[in-house]
């Protein structure tokens, strides 16, 4: 006989070859016709300019990582408030659960608050926006030129 995790195994293995055994019989009856327009590199549907090694700004992975932080915050919350809501334990402790489990939350929430005022503080969520840089080439086409075009195609 197999014991409890001996069946979990089973089913894991059996997981594991079905998905081999699909992959296989999806490579064998596929059509290969490769080209040089199914070789090229994908973005969106335009071409893609330049390399793709580019260099981010540090901002969007540290306003990433709060998020992530903030995000599972929110993980912790719901299993707090199924167990918040537990009667028994609430009868059995003469509702001092209730508040105990109250008061933990706050200070878990308040260290997650403090650290966010921190990233506050620090500047870590502000985002720097690009200055503006007017051109300071004189063009030797008058402006009224332009202005007459514009005029003519914004009606």
């Amino acid at each position: 006989m197999l014991t409890d995790f001996g069946y979990i195994l089973l089913f894991i293995i059996s997981a594991i070859a079905f998905t081999a055994l699909m992959l296989f019989v999806a490579k064998l009856i596929r059509p290969n016709r490769p080209n040089a327009e199914k070789l090229s590199t994908y973005e969106s549907g335009e071409e893609p300019d330049g390399n793709a090694n580019v260099r981010f700004n540090m901002r969007f992975y540290v306003i990433a990582l709060i998020f992530v932080l903030f995000d599972v915050e929110l993980i912790f919350l719901f299993p707090w408030a199924t167990v918040f809501g537990n009667q028994h334990l609430i009868e059995v402790t003469d509702g001092v659960w209730g508040w105990f489990s109250m008061i933990e939350m706050f200070v878990f929430v308040g260290i997650l608050v403090l650290g966010l005022a921190y990233a506050w503080v620090k500047g870590h969520l502000d985002w720097v926006r690009p200055e503006i840089q007017k051109p300071d080439y004189e063009s030797k086409i008058p402006v009224s030129l332009y202005e007459n075009i514009n005029k003519k195609y914004s009606k």
